[in-house]
Formats: structure tokens, sequence, C-alpha cells
């Protein structure tokens, strides 16, 4: 009976991960940026919308980032997972739904909103980290760990694939048209989000820990907790240039996902093929993050991050200059190759940087860089992709030239991005693991365990 026990707290642990996949799919990263973009900003210059979209997200990564580690430090306290995760998933499943009846042109409200859903979304994940130590034995949380990503991939895939589905044959499910059945398929997200969460909720236990300290106690905590951390990563240079590599080319990674939407539209491709793009991606990112696993086993885990790097920066220039339809598929074959493997490699290559005992520790403020991702890059190319269209525009010979600056004013901003990737390749090679580091003196956890 314990086993079984065991047994459905994990797959009602993974359910979580099978429901809030859906608006990483459906609304981040596919419908949302072609919505605001035909619908919300209609009408609106392609590098105006793009810059709107892009400090968007960043304003709301920020956000999340800015309360990351008192968050952690609130979920690490205990008795508290549970609640605060059923708060966000609240709010996310709320401004998700909200999008539903949003009216045409009001683009600042859909921003709002999203930014919201961005919260809920993010903050949630903070407190689902945090139950998988509860859900599973210690020798099996990289399984586990591997079946939440696995029932994200598929649930998030299934339902996009529905709604990609609802868009291109609106008539089969009694909707008008394509516009419609975007705004239904907002409204299933926030059900499907919000209905398999009660797995979660209901087969996942948590233990009773009575309140110790006050709310202000507990921020406290939660600062010289991180201020204790920082002082370790600062005696471990390996450690502390890692964070920083991470930090930019993640950053990239993120940009590509949340943008290439939005960048495709702005080049005039057709809104269907880039959905279409998207569900690609979400199919093949699986099997593809597994086989890259084995690679980096074999061929090694830096030698691998770099060739994923590689290949982000060949996709990068790649999309400047494309101008097919094909090429977009091709792009995304490639994204879907390696997005999944730099991301599970960058958390197996930290883990071997990091002093043993200290995990959860170090982990913090791995997770703190990772939520502080996204926020750089569609600023960046927001920011270049405005100056650009100025600068061109200043030097036009005509005003009909206008639609093809603001084509090569976009296709300069995701040049931009080519930053990140340089960047963080650049500080991943003067990563060398130390023979020795300063060992941590007990007291340092200090903070952690008052």
């Amino acid at each position: 009976m314990a086993v079984n026990h065991k047994r459905k707290a994990i797959w009602g642990w993974a359910f979580y991960d099978w429901a809030n996949s859906a608006f990483a799919t459906t609304v981040m990263a596919g419908f949302f940026p072609v919505f605001f973009t035909q619908f919300w900003s209609a009408g609106a210059d392609p590098n105006i919308t793009n810059a709107r979209l892009g400090f968007g997200n960043a304003a709301a990564s920020l956000l999340v980032a800015a309360f990351a580690p008192f968050l952690g430090a609130m979920a690490d306290s205990g008795g508290s997972r549970k609640r605060f995760l059923a708060l966000f998933t609240t709010v996310g499943v709320a401004a998700t739904a909200t999008l539903f009846w949003l009216p045409q042109g009001q683009w600042a409200g859909a921003i709002m909103i999203y930014g919201l859903g961005i919260i809920g979304f993010s903050g949630a994940i903070i407190f689902y980290d945090a139950l998988l130590p509860l859900v599973a034995r210690r020798e099996d949380l990289d399984r586990v760990s591997a079946l939440g990503y696995a029932a994200g991939y598929l649930g998030g895939g299934l339902l996009f694939l529905l709604n990609v589905i609802m868009t291109q044959k609106p008539h089969w499910f009694g909707l008008a048209n394509a516009a419609a059945a975007v705004q239904w398929s907002f409204l299933t997200v926030a059900v499907w989000w919000g209905l398999f969460s009660l797995a979660t909720f209901g087969w996942v236990s948590e233990p009773a820990v009575p309140p110790l300290t006050g709310a202000g106690h507990t921020w406290r905590r939660a600062w010289r907790q991180l201020l204790t951390t920082l002082r370790h990563v600062r005696d471990r240079k390996p450690v502390f240039l890692f964070l920083l590599a991470y930090w930019f080319y993640i950053d990239g990674v993120d940009t590509i996902i949340r943008m290439a939407v939005a960048y495709g539209l702005s080049l005039g491709f057709a809104a269907a093929d880039l959905i279409t793009a998207l569900l690609l991606v979400q199919f093949v990112g699986f099997p593809a993050a597994l086989l890259f696993g084995r690679l980096g086993q074999r061929w090694g885990v830096k030698r691998s991050l770099f060739l994923a790097l590689g290949v982000y920066m060949g996709i990068t220039v790649w999309g400047t200059v494309m101008h097919a339809r094909w090429e977009f598929f091709g792009i995304a074959l490639a994204v879907a190759m390696v997005q999944g493997g730099i991301q599970a490699l960058s958390r197996s290559y930290y883990a071997r940087l990091i002093p043993e005992g200290h995990s959860a520790e170090f982990f913090g403020l791995y997770n703190m860089m990772g939520k502080f991702a996204a926020i750089i890059g569609p600023a960046l190319m927001g920011t270049v992709g405005l100056a650009a269209k100025h600068i061109l525009a200043t030097h036009a010979p005509s005003p009909e030239a206008a639609p093809g600056i603001a084509n090569l004013a976009s296709r300069i901003s995701i040049a931009s991005v080519m930053l990140l990737f340089i960047i963080g390749a650049a500080l991943l090679a003067r990563v060398k693991p130390q023979a020795s580091a300063p060992a941590i003196p007990p007291e340092g956890n200090a903070a952690r365990e008052e």
C-alpha cells in the first residue's frame, strides 16, 4: 500500500507539468504572439508590436526573478508549498481565461493580463519544484524529474495539437473563424491547467509544519540565505563563471522560444505555418533531449553544450537571412534538436561544479538565474529593432521603402540575440572545474536552518 501511495503521489506531481505546459505551448510560444500582433495590436508597425511584446515579456520575467529567492525561502520552510502552488496556479489560470474575453485593439490590457499569466506560471514552478523531494526518494529524483518533463511535453503538445486543429478547421467545432478558435483555445488552456492540477493537490501530500516565524522574519532569512550563497559562489570561480555563462545563453534560448512567432509574422510568414512549426518543436523536442543526454555521456557534457550553442548561433544567423517557408520549418527542427538538450546538460554540468551536501543552496541560485532569463533578450530585440528602423528610415530614399525598412529592422533585431550566445560561450570556455575548493563551514547554512 505504501508503494502504491508513493506511485500515486509521483503521478500526481507529474500531472502538474502535464497541466501547466499547456500555457507554455499554446499561450506563450504559440497563439499569444500571433493574436497579439493580428488582433490586439492590429495595424501597428511590426517593430512596435515586437517591442511591446518584448518589453512585456521582460517586465513580467523581471518581476518574477526579483521575488524568486524569497518565494524559494518560503518553499524551503515547508508546510506551505501546496498552498502557494494553488495561489499562483489560480492567478495563472484566471489570467489565461481572461484573455478569452479581451476585445480587439486592447494591446495594453493584453500585455498586462499576459504578464499576470507569466507570473502565475513561473511563480507556481518554484513551489512545484519544491514538492519533488516529498514525492521521490533521493535515488529516484532524476527519474521522477524526467517523468515530469515527459508529461509536460506530451500534455502540452496534445492540447496544442487540438488548438491548432481548432484554428485551421474552426467549423468542425462550430466556431465562426480562426480568431474565435484562438480565443476558445485560451479558455481550453485555463480549463486544462486548472483541471489537471487537481490531481497534484489531491494526490500529493505535504507534511504539516507549524509556523515557526512570522512573515517578516522569513523575508529577512531569505535575504541572509541569498547573501550567504553569494559569498560561497564568490569563493568558487568555476561556479561563478558558469552561472554568468548560463544566464546569458539561456536568455538567448528563452528569447528565441518567446519571440520566434512574432518575428516570423513581422517577416510576412503565415500564422498557420508558424504554429505548425512550433508543434513540430514540441513533439521532436522530447526524444531529441533524451538523445542529447546520451551524447553528453559519451562525448562530454561541456563539449555537447558548445555544440548546442553552435547550433543556436547558426539558427540565429539563418533567421536573419531566411525568406522561404521551408526555412522556418528547418529552423524549428534545429531548435527542437537542441532546446531540451541544452537545458538538461546545463543542469547536470552545474551539479558537477557545486560542493557535495549543498545542492539545495546552490541550485536555489541556479534557479534564480534561470528566472532572470528572457529579460535581456526580448528587450534587446525590441530596442535594436526600433533603433534600426529609425536609423534606416532617416536615410530612406522614399516613403515607398517603408515595408522594406521594417523587414530589415526585424532581421537586425533577431541578429542582436547572437550577442547573448557569444558572451555565454566565451564565459563557458573559461569554466575550469577546481581540483579543490574552500570548504563551506557548518555555520554557512545557519540562515537556512534557523
